[in-house]
């Protein structure tokens, strides 16, 4: 009898011991898997039913009911500040204006006041990261996510991407709904979308449209960014120099829709009838900053490379060519004195970079991508986005009316450091946010290389950020907070809620191995 005891509780601590070890290696191979993987793992394990795209009469009730849940609203706040007088409206402020984001002031106020805007957030995985745009996060001092039971919990942010407008940030929560990631490379004109969001102070609205256009640009992202660019010439020297050349660095290519998507939808899904995920609301075309007919998602396709980038390595990590082009129609032909209406005409290329290294040259004109035919900026723009360095793409171009090929190997983005500086906050998410920085878990051989038992590499340092301030830079290893361990992105936080209230202490491990040790005060009023 005692035989047969004692073999039951083998077994049954076997059995435990099996368990346990089956459930740490599959929450470590989920950690190394993109959003996309870990989306089929979980539908390979909880099947659900197929929705049909409906004929006739247009249903769209199953779709609605399966997405709304991981759609969540989100309310930024940002540092308090005077507003300056009434003055001139610049055309850059519809940008801010289209989705809430905060605006100057019109009348100056007695005291400082901190502003507050609204937008809309996706969620992709049940252990919180939630995609969003970034202009809804940018700047943000607190980012609070309300979710469909009302429940409301604060944010942190993980990267945001000015060049597309993407933001991801996560929320401390586990068992989440999430919105199921489809394809856009398979959207169609004329197919029908529901647009889901928190418009105008609203709770979750869902509104039906149709597939308008693909590969649009507006130019929004890019007068947004280029704004910027003037503004940091403007604080830097003082005033403009009318010789500067400022590069446009935005990636458009957007879903167009006519679903009505007003100020609050930014960063809410546009989803395809069976309830998948196309693309990411981000702006809409109006006179008034309200619907007006047209509005644009960024592809989801671009959107989950982006996601899992900075999942990955803390940045996107941007292949390029190398090349500036001009997109060829009849009058830019006819100014160019060329036959070609189609295509991409190279103007200029890097020295040293992918497309000299392959044989490109100026007044080459690009005509497919990966044997795809090239009509417009977008159709380049987008697809290499979506690629790493490292990765190749087959080119096909024209040179002396002859139609040639050739294999890219893209290379590398050059960054420059960034710079300003910031104030500080209440809590250990908010404490994080103010750190501006992006960050990705050392390797076992960047610790070993180091010296050290823990680490995280710095990947970004925002501008307005306590890191850019402090001077603490993009390659740099932190291996401890408030005397902690820290390995991820969670370690931080936990380390900064069980810090000193007055200041953090951070340990900064150089690339040549050398250990500095930061004493970063805090605001706490």
């Amino acid at each position: 009898m005692k035989k047969v005891g004692l073999t039951l509780i083998t077994a049954l601590l076997g059995g435990i011991v099996a368990i346990g070890g089956y459930k740490f290696f599959e929450q470590k191979n989920l950690n190394s898997m993109s959003f996309e993987e870990r989306q089929k793992l979980h539908f390979a394990n909880h099947p659900i039913s197929e929705i049909t795209a409906s004929t006739g009469n247009p249903d769209f009730t199953q779709a609605a009911a399966l997405v709304t849940p991981g759609v969540v609203n989100i309310k930024t706040t940002y540092p308090a500040r005077s507003a300056r007088r009434s003055q001139p409206s610049s055309p850059f402020d519809l940008f801010e204006e289209f989705f809430g984001t905060p605006r100057q002031q019109r009348i100056q106020p007695s005291q400082p006041q901190a502003a507050q805007a609204t937008g809309s957030g996706v969620i992709i995985s049940e252990d919180g990261y939630i995609v969003t745009n970034n202009h809804v996060v940018e700047g943000a001092e607190k980012i609070e996510v309300t979710l469909t039971d009302r429940r409301i919990v604060e944010a942190k942010i993980i990267g945001r991407d000015p060049n597309t407008d993407i933001a991801l940030i996560k929320i401390n929560e586990k068992g989440l709904p999430f919105v199921k990631i489809g394809d856009s490379d398979q959207v169609q004109i004329g197919e029908w979308v529901l647009a889901v969001g928190y418009p105008l102070g609203l709770e979750s609205t869902v509104t039906a449209g149709i597939v308008s256009a693909k590969g649009r640009s507006t130019g929004i992202i890019g007068n947004d960014l280029l704004q910027k660019q003037q503004q940091e010439m403007y604080r830097n020297q003082g005033g403009m120099d009318p010789n500067q050349v400022f590069i446009n660095s935005a990636i458009e290519s957007f879903i167009q829709t006519d679903a009505v998507i007003n100020k609050g939808n930014s960063g809410g899904a546009l989803v395809n009838a069976r309830g998948e995920l196309i693309g990411i609301n981000s702006n809409i075309m109006s006179p008034s900053g309200y619907y007006a007919g047209y509005g644009f998602a960024v592809p989801v396709n671009l959107v989950k490379k982006i996601a899992d980038d900075f999942v990955k390595f803390g940045e996107v990590k941007r292949g390029l060519i190398g090349v500036t082009f001009r997109a060829l129609d009849a009058a830019t032909a006819k100014e160019l004195d060329i036959k070609d209406v189609n295509g991409l005409y190279v103007t200029d290329i890097t020295p040293g970079g992918a497309a000299e290294k392959a044989g490109l040259k100026p007044g080459d004109i690009i005509t497919k991508m990966d044997n795809k035919p090239i009509y417009y900026s977008s159709d380049l723009q987008e697809k290499v986005y979506r690629l790493r360095p490292g990765d190749k793409v087959h080119l096909t171009y024209k040179r002396d009316g002859k139609e040639r090929d050739i294999t890219v190997t893209l290379q590398e983005e050059v960054k420059p450091k960034a710079e300003e500086k910031t104030n500080s906050s209440a809590s250990a998410t908010t404490l994080f946010n103010k750190l501006g920085a992006g960050f990705v878990s050392a390797t076992a051989d960047k610790k070993s290389e180091l010296g050290v038992n823990s680490g995280v590499v710095v990947t970004q340092v925002h501008s307005g950020g306590l890191f850019q301030y402090f001077n603490i830079n993009k390659g740099l290893v932190i291996t401890h907070i408030n005397q902690k361990p820290v390995n991820n992105v969670d370690d931080i936080e936990k380390a900064l809620s069980e810090g000193n209230k007055r200041y953090i202490d951070i340990v900064v491990i150089t690339q040549k191995g050398s250990k500095v040790e930061f004493n970063i005060p805090i605001d706490n009023n």
